[in-house]
């Protein structure tokens, strides 16, 4: 029985069998599975075009933020010049938070911040115009809501 165990033969024949068929680039059996070489133009091409359009989209998320609070920025600066323009005028009285007055032009050009309405002065309407609704904020300035006539 030895004798046998000597004189096996493998019999796939060394000529027509890769030795590492791992590291061949084609298929090395008739039901291996195909292997095409990559065309890196158009693989770097799309790669290029996806992180474009990525970028592009950061990018344009980052200008809407900034535009946002460019925004806010210049709204928060406005109310900052009426709440000067409001403390400026004349004030008969101290006003309170989150009160709503109305601000008034007088003859002379300066402005009145007063507790009543321009409807409720009656024939009794002294001033030459009605500027604006104002509202005292917690923050201590203003937020005004203009006249459309004025």
């Amino acid at each position: 029985m030895a004798a046998t165990e000597d004189k096996f033969l493998n019999p796939i024949n060394k000529d027509k069998v890769a030795e590492n068929p791992g590291l061949l680039p084609y298929a090395h059996t008739a039901g291996g599975a195909v292997i095409r070489p990559e065309d890196l133009g158009k693989s770097k091409g799309r790669s290029v075009l996806a992180m474009r359009q990525q970028t592009d989209r950061q990018m344009n998320q980052l200008y809407e933020q900034m535009e946002t609070l460019a925004r806010q920025a210049k709204l928060l600066a406005q109310r900052k010049e009426i709440s000067e323009r409001i403390y400026d005028a004349a004030i008969g009285f101290e006003p309170i938070i989150n009160e709503t007055y109305y601000m008034y032009e007088k003859e002379d050009g300066t402005d009145l911040l007063s507790l009543i309405a321009p409807n409720e002065w009656g024939r009794s309407f002294k001033y030459s115009r009605y500027l604006a609704k104002c509202l005292l904020l917690a923050d201590h300035t203003w937020d005004v809501q203009y006249n459309e006539e004025a």
